[in-house]
């Protein structure tokens, strides 16, 4: 990064806001329909990109990244207007004549740091929300998916109003002299690791953040549940991206009659989805580099496996899979998979499965197959996490009035749809009083008739 130029960046980006540009609804608008424009145009673009950096197909680009943003996109166009209009509040007859609203304010020059795994996504999804909002930009994309970065750095800036909206490439040095720099809000999606660092140089500011992060998503399968339909689902859930999805399920929690089959459906199912080999299907994505396949690598040692295992290091690919017997000293249990391995635990009964899971940091959503009512309430009263999701996985996320974060361990800060929106902007009081009348009472010298009558305004006693 070069140190002068970005500087000057940052100062025509402050200087931009300032000036009330990024205010106005229309310019909001533009720069919302500009972006869609973007995704639309450079759609086989950003295909390659992601299909270079992650091996996704063009089918899993398109649904979890392309199409997800420009749904984010109509969802706000739809509904700014009335984000933005101010709430209007009563006002106590003591304190009249006045008027009083409260509405959203911009926070300014905004920092946002994406994440490798849904490159795209993770990068403009926050930037919807921070345009919105009336904010200016900076992007941070992630250096390890540099592909999809390079076209968010070299094709945004032909859409985006250049003067509000900035994209810095680079490193790990290129992140920490960017948060050397005072923003008025960070968002960072990414590890619990970084997380912290994050906010460590936020408060040097005095900065407020949103930290998404993630954390073990347990899913729990009741005996109640239609397997066939469940083991589906979990293996799409959890195979999707090859398992590098934050919402992912982390590991199995099944009741103890329905094990087996649920197995024997999970193996039906990734042979259904990718094949005989997986290595084949071109719908089957590969680890994003080295590092995370040997780490991955180092969490298969010692285990039992149900299918899957295979590696190749020179094609970053590990196959779907499924871990049985797995104790929760295992290492696989201690910190979040990222990657395609899936540990499966039995229980008894459902307070076992529920103590466990609060043993842990709070996950970023936490799953159930149960269709019975008393069991979802169960689960709902007695476990804590950034979503709860029955009888499906993932689709959270994908609502956009729905909003979308972590709790604890697994983060804070929510954002998607009206959430965003209220993320990148803070609440600013208004108050409209007139001149007159202006009464002696309220002020001083405060003698006892002044102190009574004053007690009786605002008590309503005599």
């Amino acid at each position: 990064m070069q140190r002068d130029k970005f500087f000057s960046e940052l100062a025509m980006l402050r200087a931009t806001f300032q000036q009330g540009t990024t205010r106005d609804l229309k310019w909001r608008r533009t720069q919302l329909l500009a972006l869609d424009t973007f995704l639309v145009e450079r759609e086989a673009e950003i295909a390659r990109a992601l299909h270079d950096d992650l091996r996704k197909s063009p089918a899993e680009s398109f649904l979890t990244e392309t199409n997800f943003l420009r749904g984010e996109i109509r969802f706000a166009l739809r509904h700014l207007k009335s984000w933005m209009k101010p709430h209007r509040v009563l006002v106590p007859l003591i304190y009249q004549p006045a008027k009083a609203h409260y509405s959203r304010e911009p926070y300014g020059v905004v920092l946002i740091i994406g994440a490798w795994n849904y490159p795209l996504q993770l990068c403009l999804a926050p930037l919807i929300s921070a345009l919105a909002a009336g904010n200016c930009a900076v992007i941070k994309p992630s250096e390890q998916a540099p592909h999809t970065s390079a076209v968010i750095a070299t094709r945004l800036k032909d859409y985006l109003d250049r003067s509000a909206i900035c994209v810095i490439e680079g490193g790990v040095e290129e992140g920490k002299a960017l948060l050397e720099q005072r923003f008025d809000y960070i968002f960072y999606t990414g590890s619990q690791e970084i997380g912290q660092k994050v906010m460590l140089a936020a408060a040097r500011h005095l900065t407020p953040l949103t930290l998404e992060l993630g954390g073990k998503c347990p899913c729990i399968v009741e005996k109640d549940t239609d397997i066939t339909v469940a083991g589906r689902r979990i293996v799409w859930a959890k195979f999707l991206n090859a398992g590098q999805t934050c919402l992912a399920p982390d590991y199995l929690l099944v009741h103890e009659k329905r094990a087996d089959e649920l197995l024997l459906s999970m193996q039906q199912a990734i042979t259904d989805f990718y094949g005989a080999d997986p290595r084949e299907s071109c719908d089957y994505p590969r680890i994003i580099n080295e590092y995370h396949l040997q780490r991955l690598e180092r969490l298969l040692e010692g285990t039992t496996l149900l299918c899957g295992g295979d590696t190749d290091a020179a094609d970053r690919y590990l196959a779907p899979t499924i871990l049985c017997g797995v104790r929760p000293e295992s290492p696989l249990m201690q910190s979040e998979i990222f990657g395609p391995l899936l540990p499966v635990m039995v229980y008894r009964e459902l307070d076992e499965a529920l103590a466990f899971i609060r043993k842990g940091k709070e996950p970023l959503a936490i799953y159930l197959f149960s269709s019975d009512r008393q069991v979802q309430e169960r689960v709902l009263r007695h476990s804590r996490s950034g979503a709860l999701c029955m009888n499906d996985l993932l689709f959270q996320a994908a609502i956009h009035s729905l909003p979308f974060g972590g709790f604890g361990g697994s983060g804070f800060g929510a954002y998607h749809g009206r959430a965003g929106f209220e993320t990148f902007s803070f609440q600013r009081s208004v108050l409209h009083r007139g001149l007159h009348p202006d009464p002696d009472p309220r002020y001083p010298p405060y003698g006892s008739r002044k102190i009574g009558f004053l007690r009786r305004l605002v008590t309503g006693r005599g």
